[in-house]
């Protein structure tokens, strides 16, 4: 890829992000409004099914990535001074790691 068409990388991952998030929410939000899982045996026998430890896991890296490329891109707009734009970046990278862990650890905890 040339430094010309740098940006068409996050582009296209900005969209695929959203795509695979828009698929997942639909299939959740069918899932459930559907006849979900109701006692704990059926909520543990789902959340334990591999597909959904995969899926899961995929969500949330492909919401991280999303927000990472989105907020990045509105940063590198719209904040001009060199050192409040590293500044931005830094935390929102910080806490976008930090949120990683986060839905890393529930997933690990939950058994998926």
């Amino acid at each position: 890829m040339s430094r010309r068409a740098a940006g068409l990388r996050a582009w296209v991952s900005q969209r695929v992000t959203a795509v695979y998030l828009a698929v997942y929410l639909v299939y959740l939000g069918l899932r459930f409004v559907g006849g979900g899982p109701e006692t704990y045996a059926e909520w543990k026998a789902w959340a334990g099914d591999p597909a959904v430890a995969v899926f899961a896991g995929l969500f949330f890296v492909s919401l991280l990535l999303h927000a990472w490329v989105g907020v990045r891109d509105v940063i590198m707009d719209y904040v001009w001074n060199a050192g409040a734009r590293f500044a931005a970046l830094a935390v929102l990278g910080l806490v976008l790691v930090a949120y990683g862990i986060w839905a890393a650890r529930i997933l690990i905890v939950a058994g998926l």
